[in-house]
């Protein structure tokens, strides 16, 4: 048996993601692996090394913080959350990162990034940093229209939502087969069709992949839905969502709606723990 977690993204709305985790690991819910996408990789890799509170602490102290994001950092940059403030300066000086810790923990930790060229999913194992620092979380959480093009090993890559925002087939592919879903929608959420499409088209012209399979995001999205609800049903997964829509923005600037929301998450969690550990025989 080897039980997976899966942490959807949704910018701020990982706040929840961030309240769920901390409650699993105050319990010791091990998992063989851990997938995330956008703020799920940004959020979830404090998973691996297993520090809890991290998400809420730095999010609430840096949110209104000039140099962490926002529409200046945009016009200055092209990021609208900064590169060298957000993946180089919290993490090593404000609010460390414990790469011991995180190198010491045998789980896996992959993160999911699209491949604007091939208008492909991209899996990666992050171990530990070497070589690309923070480069394949930022990554993964580099939203389009947005945010700048990263480039890794020839790769150029964005937002992994845009190609699998909830990658419960990918862990299943590699034999998971104990999985717990977070996702930041409530039950009856549906994408709908995504209304900036033609500034997608003059923004991304270079990449007709990537634009098409913008165009059709929430005809995936949706199916996996379909596909989640049914694994849901017949007892093979083990999902955690929030109840109704989150209050909060994606760009959230309110350290007290971020405090909510990482709140309902802890809520959900602990109202869960009972089933959570049933389902992974713990």
């Amino acid at each position: 048996m080897k039980k997976g977690l899966i942490l959807e993204g949704g910018a701020m709305r990982g706040m929840f993601t961030a309240g769920v985790i901390d409650v699993l690991m105050e319990n010791g819910i091990v998992f063989d692996g851990a997938v995330g996408v956008s703020a799920g990789a940004a959020f979830g890799c404090n998973y691996k090394s297993g520090q809890i509170g991290r998400v809420l602490r730095y999010n609430t102290k840096f949110c209104n913080d000039k140099r962490y994001g926002g529409l200046g950092v945009l016009l200055k940059t092209g990021n609208f959350y900064s590169t060298e403030f957000c993946y180089n300066e919290v993490p090593l000086k404000h609010d460390v990162f414990d790469f011991d810790s995180y190198k010491k923990n045998p789980m896996d930790f992959f993160v999911v990034c699209t491949d604007i060229e091939k208008g492909e999913a991209v899996y990666h194992n992050f171990t530990a940093c070497e070589g690309n620092g923070f480069d394949w979380i930022r990554a993964s959480a580099s939203m389009p229209m947005v945010s700048q093009i990263v480039e890794i090993d020839g790769l150029k890559l964005l937002d992994g939502g845009i190609s699998d925002a909830i990658p419960l087939r990918f862990f299943e592919n590699l034999g998971y087969d104990k999985n717990i879903v977070i996702l930041t929608r409530p039950k009856d959420y549906r994408k709908k069709k995504n209304g900036i499409i033609p500034l997608v088209k003059l923004k991304y012209r270079k990449y007709p992949k990537l634009i098409e399979i913008m165009k059709n995001r929430h005809e995936t999205y949706n199916e996996t839905l379909e596909y989640i609800d049914k694994k849901e049903k017949d007892g093979s997964i083990l999902v955690i969502r929030p109840e109704t829509a989150l209050p909060i923005k994606r760009t959230e600037k309110d350290p007290k709606a971020l405090t909510i929301v990482y709140e309902i998450g802890r809520k959900i969690a602990t109202e869960k723990l009972s089933e959570i550990k049933e389902f992974l025989g713990v």
